[in-house]
């Protein structure tokens, strides 16, 4: 209990403001924390498209038929930035190597950023992501029928897209067991106008509505987990608050949420597999009752 009060408070200390300062005092925090990852248990850089950013690292894979579950990572970097990371970097080998310590197959991807790939990309290449998963995870000793798709900010958005959206919502519904969206963005028009939305949802207001997910979240039966931060800035406070009225009002009753003590934007997925891991849990109960 100690240590995590201590963590809590040094995060805290790195403020509200998603900024490089943020991330780079995240990182200085947690990656001393995380355990080397054994390359021997990687496979880096299989590709699952055409683009140079479709790619995607396999941790713990095994050329047997070992039917395990799915756990897949998708990065933030507010529509423009990001990967999933390098041999020697803890982030975000760190939410691979989780996923493989619990049993299951770990994967950590990229995929095409804006202003070259605006809307609807991000969705299309999570769609992109789930259909070479589905055809060739079960020669890796992944589960195709156990598929679980996990993402961060942007990746969460684009996970959202993919679930809740207008033209994937009937093939998520049918192809992945379970989403994990942490700190997402649900709602376009109530979202606060910056540099980086507006690289990836453009400027015209009237489009706003159609590139929202969160009504379609509300509609799915693909079971969703979502997240916010105690230090969350305050745009992704507001989205998951309307994300949960809008489901309450649809479903009566309140979603699979958790408010995460102590952290801020970015550091729910940086301490994933640390000493000090308090999300890892979370979403390790959620995979499980998803995938039986």
């Amino acid at each position: 209990m100690g240590e995590s009060v201590h963590i809590h408070d040094r995060i805290r200390a790195l403020g509200t403001e998603f900024s490089v300062a943020q991330i780079q005092g995240s990182i200085a925090l947690f990656g001393p924390l995380q355990p080397p990852v054994d390359e021997a248990m990687v496979q880096r850089d299989l590709s699952y498209g055409p683009d140079p950013r479709h790619r995607l690292d396999l941790f713990g894979a095994a050329s047997v038929a070992a039917k395990r579950p799915v756990l897949v990572f998708l990065h933030g970097g507010g529509f423009i930035g990001g990967d999933k990371g390098a041999p020697g970097a803890p982030f975000y080998n760190n939410i691979g190597a989780w996923a493989a310590a619990q049993g299951w197959l770990g994967v950590t991807a990229t995929y095409r950023l804006a202003p070259a790939h605006p809307w609807p990309a991000g969705a299309e290449d999570v769609a992109r992501l789930v259909a070479w998963l589905k055809l060739e995870v079960a020669q890796h000793g992944g589960d195709p029928d156990r598929i679980v798709l996990m993402g961060q900010s942007a990746g969460a958005a684009h996970v959202a897209s993919y679930v809740g959206g207008q033209d994937f919502a009937g093939g998520a519904a049918t192809s992945i067991a379970g989403a994990i969206m942490l700190s997402g963005l649900y709602d376009v028009p109530s979202a606060a106008r910056n540099p980086y939305q507006d690289a990836y949802f453009g400027t015209d207001p009237t489009r706003f509505a159609a590139q929202s997910s969160i009504d379609g979240l509300a509609a799915t039966s693909v079971p969703c987990l979502f997240t916010v931060s105690e230090n969350d800035p305050a745009d992704f406070q507001r989205q998951a608050a309307l994300l949960v009225s809008r489901l309450v009002a649809a479903r009566g009753k309140w979603p699979d949420f958790h408010w995460l003590e102590g952290h801020n934007h970015i550091s729910p997925v940086h301490q994933i597999h640390s000493s000090v891991d308090e999300l890892g849990p979370v979403l390790a109960r959620f995979v499980a009752r998803v995938t039986g």
